[in-house]
């Protein structure tokens, strides 16, 4: 990255947080990866937008991370601007039947205290580990519910400024999002949700039993590795060629969900990658199925 001195007076006069050299094992879920150059953590709408207008003017490569559950920095590092939401930007409030959320809030968290204050329709989200933004980047879902089906307006910054727009579910489909980064950066959002029919706390711990009981959650990962390819499930047609157990290094498709890889001894982020291209390569050779990974590798 260059102008290094001058982001960081840029920062600086702006009174804005950043860190230099961050691991990028404590950015991600999967706990793996090199140094990341450079990560600022605005606090603010105002000062995100500071932030993202000043990497784009200054032609510098920059990133929006939330919690890192997606996402698979290499080994090498990254010589990049990493752009964290942080303070007010990690909130959130309920108020009536609407949570009013900042992109970098626990989608978890959010999740569980709607239940808590008596509402439904966000308790299928209380075991994702995802940031708000990172949920909305991907319209993530589980349980027959999705995020588009809840989320009403969100502020992001879009083409230089801050708009207010009303949320078109049209525009979101399975781990697609058009109120994604690069076209736009997500700085809060407003869930609608319904009062409870006095079910949802059954259902948030049955749904998170459930997680608990078939999903590796004691070891990093990224949650499911590929992507649901039509008329099939993933895991299943992982489990079918035989790919369970299967290891490059410290990482390992799940005994336990198939469609997970873990870190389970130490792994590199090339032991990652290269597991990946070996379970896509064994399930298109027995059953002509392209795998396309959920896990966002950056280079």
């Amino acid at each position: 990255m260059t102008d290094i001195n001058e982001l960081k007076s840029f920062l600086n006069v702006n009174g804005i947080a950043f860190r230099e050299n961050v691991l990028g094992s404590s950015l991600t879920t999967f706990r793996t990866g090199g140094d990341v150059r450079f990560v600022a953590e605005p606090e603010t709408s105002e000062e995100a937008l500071l932030v993202i207008n000043y990497a784009a003017e200054k032609g510098l490569r920059y990133f929006i991370i939330g919690n890192g559950s997606n996402l698979l920095i290499p080994d090498e590092g990254l010589d990049i601007l990493f752009i964290r939401l942080s303070g007010k930007l990690k909130e959130f409030e309920i108020k009536n039947n609407t949570v009013f959320c900042g992109a970098g809030a626990s989608l978890a968290a959010a999740a569980k205290a709607s239940v808590a204050e008596g509402l439904m329709g966000f308790e299928w989200a209380s075991g994702i580990p995802g940031s708000v933004g990172g949920a909305i980047a991907m319209n993530a879902s589980a349980y027959d519910g999705e995020i588009r089906q809840i989320l009403k307006r969100i502020t992001a910054v879009y083409q230089g400024r801050i708009v207010d727009l009303k949320v078109d579910p049209d525009l979101m489909a399975y781990r697609h999002s058009e109120y994604a980064f690069p076209n736009m950066t997500v700085l809060t959002a407003e869930f609608e949700l319904q009062p409870d029919d006095g079910g949802a706390r059954d259902r948030m711990e049955f749904y998170n039993q459930k997680r608990k009981n078939s999903q590796p959650l004691n070891y990093p990962s990224a949650g499911s590795t590929f992507k649901r390819p039509k008329g099939y499930y993933a895991a299943a047609l992982i489990d079918q060629a035989g790919l369970k157990g299967t290891r490059v290094g410290g990482a390992c498709v799940s005994e336990k969900h198939a469609g997970f890889i873990v870190n389970d001894m130490n792994a590199k982020s090339r032991d990652v990658t290269d597991l990946m291209e070996i379970v896509h390569k064994t399930v298109y050779e027995k059953f002509g199925v392209h795998l396309e990974p959920e896990v966002i590798v950056l280079k």
